[in-house]
């Protein structure tokens, strides 16, 4: 049977008022939890703080790496994740999860 590949993610994080500091810590928490548990690549992940000069909100990007297709499947039944994503609920405005791939 032949390996899945790595997924790469791009997660955008929109706190609400006043939680950007929680946020940023559970983001960080993130792909650490995720490698714990073996569901994450190797390939360490990048947080940025990122501000849409039109909308005047700042929020977090996440860029990181499923280890094959079936990990994110997976982190749905796996409670260290889950305590992760149970917690940013009431703390976020809204998500977006991109799944990207190189262009060619």
């Amino acid at each position: 049977m032949a390996k899945s590949s790595p997924v790469t993610m791009l997660v955008s994080y929109y706190p609400k008022p006043g939680k950007e500091k929680a946020l940023l810590a559970l983001v960080r928490k993130h792909w650490p939890t995720l490698r714990r548990v073996k569901l994450a690549s190797q390939m360490a992940p990048k947080i940025w703080r990122a501000r849409d000069v039109r909308q005047k909100e700042s929020y977090f990007v996440e860029l990181f790496q499923w280890k094959d297709e079936k990990a994110a499947g997976i982190a749905h039944q796996t409670p260290e994740v889950m305590a992760i994503w149970e917690s940013m609920g009431p703390i976020l405005r809204k998500l977006q999860l991109t799944q990207i791939e190189a262009a060619r």
